[in-house]
């Protein structure tokens, strides 16, 4: 980066990671993350929802995450000065975080960096779902959903619903059931190319949802398709969490 970097700040609390920006010598630009990426060198995205908006823009550039989930090291609010000044100075390391593409048969699309589920569009009704990799069955199970979380998503959703914590360099995916109707029933850890899951039966409509975003329904027996995406570059300060949460 410039001795003077552009800094991009998308999300809450603006104007104080504008302050820090500052402070530490920088240059920033507060706004929409889509505005925000093509004038920056460098990005802070405040909260879940802010990086999901980074990453969706498929940018190449630094992005320091803030109170956002400790799967991608992320700054508590209550160090952001120290990390932002990190940013601005480059002392920090770059960490790839993979983003996974999903499609429905073929009319729907989404980019996620954490994960992919789907649900019940109304609680404890279960359904029937398959995993699948290319031609093998991996399993099929009833539950009230099933989530599939990339390394980043690994610590939140899919840790709550039983599932294991990846490492940040893992390259696979996590797929766990939510509430299954079995109490032994088996998570996997699978290479994402090939992969699909599918709504074999349905009690109630199945949606599908991609991050923070609700994408669409999802008919019995379509196929929805999980690929690799690329991957977000994330600026690994002294004061990022560890990726992995407390005990």
């Amino acid at each position: 980066m410039s001795d003077s970097p552009v800094v991009g700040v998308v999300g809450a609390d603006a104007d104080a990671v504008v302050a820090a920006v500052e402070s530490a010598g920088g240059r920033a630009t507060a706004g929409t993350a889509k505005r925000v990426v093509d004038e920056s060198e460098a990005v802070v995205a405040v909260g879940e929802s802010a990086l999901f908006a980074v990453a969706r823009t498929g940018t190449d550039d630094p992005v320091l995450p803030v109170a956002a989930g400790a799967g991608v090291r992320s700054v508590p609010r209550e160090a952001v000065a120290a990390g932002v000044a990190d940013l601005v100075t480059g002392d920090y390391e770059r960490a790839s975080h993979p983003l996974v593409d999903v499609r429905v048969a073929d009319r729907t699309r989404a980019t996620a960096l954490f994960d992919l589920m789907l649900v019940s569009a109304e609680p404890a009704q279960i359904s029937e779902y398959a995993v699948e990799r290319g031609d093998d069955r991996v399993a099929r199970f009833r539950a009230d959903g099933v989530v599939v979380a990339t390394p980043a998503g690994s610590s939140g959703y899919a840790s709550d619903a039983g599932g294991p914590v990846l490492a940040p360099e893992t390259d696979a995916v996590a797929v766990v059931p939510v509430a299954p109707f079995e109490t032994d029933i088996d998570h996997w850890v699978l290479p994402p190319e090939g992969l699909s899951v599918s709504v074999e039966r349905d009690e109630t409509a199945v949606h599908l949802l991609a991050d923070d975003r609700v994408v669409g329904p999802v008919e019995p027996h379509e196929p929805v398709r999980v690929t690799p995406a690329g991957s977000i570059a994330v600026a690994v300060v002294a004061a990022g969490r560890s990726p992995f949460p407390p005990a």
